[in-house]
């Protein structure tokens, strides 16, 4: 018998037999994802099981809970009852389907309809809202949700009264957030234990201004290579890479990360390749200056009381960073294999202020990355 085979809390043990730490903030946690799991192998009711909000600091394992939660609820007849999404892909999908229903009096409403019709659960992985567009259409699809009967598990590393942090119509997202407060607990997941640093076996990945290094470790793909220093179509656009195969790809920086890219390639990458090589990773971030700008730009924004322009902080090279942010969460998720070479060691990557919470997830992320059981995960497509 596999551990996908055995109930939530035996899944759990197994893990722990298997060499991960005992923790009592993840048990507390446990307990209310075992509560769920029991309520939703009922029949359905015309109560909506209340949902759980994990939410707590990198490393704290609330993606392996939602996890192991998500894989251990099944139908009767063997269909998968939960949809289980990093919160951008989820994002992608809604507005595909809403291509798919335009036309109709409430797109929306015809999406949860469909959503509903398939899934009991839908769990979010990295709920966070970034935009005031997906703001106001998340607080509106997330209504249809509850009024179709769906329950919502996520996890975040914030609490719910900072899932939208733009400046710009913060108030319209508060009824969200009171609704999500009204049908889903919060569990905070605050401990002082950081599991991805647990005793990992290093493994070669990150090298600091060593591009022979990782020309190194890609020298047992190069005999399968069938294209190099060419485009590839990424989502239907050339992206220049510097050699690939049929499930290996090898990209400079700038490639990826500079320029008009968005969670969408990474996305379509993360999907195609189960592993990734990176070179020329510069410092990111860098000190911060204050420009004056229209509203609508991107970086963060402080408003301005007096006139229709807004202050920003811009650090030198934050919008690549957070391209890069965004990558590896994707890759992470997928479980791609990512190789780097970059200018400096991981401590001291991210130089700026504004990204400083978000790339701390990052850095946790490429530390686990950068291990032997990461590696020998099997890719996510």
């Amino acid at each position: 018998m596999t551990i996908s085979d055995l109930p939530l809390q035996q899944r759990y043990q197994a893990y722990l037999e298997q060499g991960y730490d005992d923790d009592p903030v993840q048990r507390h946690a446990l307990d209310h994802l075992c509560q769920l799991q029991h309520l939703l192998n009922q029949k359905r009711s015309q109560t909506l099981p209340r949902g759980l909000y994990l939410w707590g600091p990198v490393g704290r394992g609330k993606t392996f809970l939602m996890d192991l939660f998500c894989d251990s609820l099944q139908e009767d007849d063997g269909n998968d009852c939960a949809l289980r999404l990093h919160f951008h892909r989820f994002m992608s999908l809604i507005h595909q389907q809403l291509q798919d229903y335009s036309g109709h009096k409430d797109p929306l409403q015809e999406v949860a309809k469909g959503l509903a019709r398939k899934y009991r659960v839908l769990c979010f992985d990295e709920f966070l809202v970034a935009e005031i567009g997906d703001a106001m259409l998340l607080g509106r699809l997330i209504e249809h949700l509850f009024r179709q009967g769906v329950t919502l598990v996520c996890t975040s590393n914030r609490p719910p009264e900072e899932l939208y942090r733009g400046d710009i119509h913060r108030d319209r997202f508060e009824p969200t957030v009171k609704r999500l407060r009204e049908k889903m607990t919060e569990v905070a997941m605050a401990g002082e234990k950081d599991h991805r640093l647990r005793a990992l076996t290093h493994k070669a990945a990150f090298f600091v201004e060593s591009p022979e290094s990782l020309s190194d470790v890609f020298q047992p793909h190069a005999e399968h290579v069938h294209s190099r220093d060419t485009d590839i179509l990424v989502c239907r656009r050339p992206i220049p890479c510097i050699a690939a195969t049929s499930d290996v790809i090898w990209f400079d920086f700038n490639a990826l990360c500079e320029g008009p890219r968005s969670h969408l390639d990474y996305i379509d990458i993360a999907r195609r390749f189960h592993t990734l090589f990176l070179s020329n990773v510069p410092l990111l971030g860098g000190k911060q200056y204050e420009r004056i700008k229209a509203r609508g730009t991107e970086d963060g924004a402080i408003g301005s009381k007096s006139t229709g322009e807004r202050q920003v902080m811009i650090g030198q090279s934050d919008d690549p960073a957070r391209r890069f942010i965004a990558l590896v969460d994707e890759l992470y998720d997928r479980r791609v294999n990512l190789f780097l070479n970059a200018a400096t060691d991981l401590d001291t990557l991210y130089q700026g202020d504004l990204l400083a919470f978000e790339f701390n997830r990052t850095r946790s992320r490429l530390t686990e990355m950068a291990s032997a059981e990461y590696q020998q995960a099997a890719h996510q497509p």
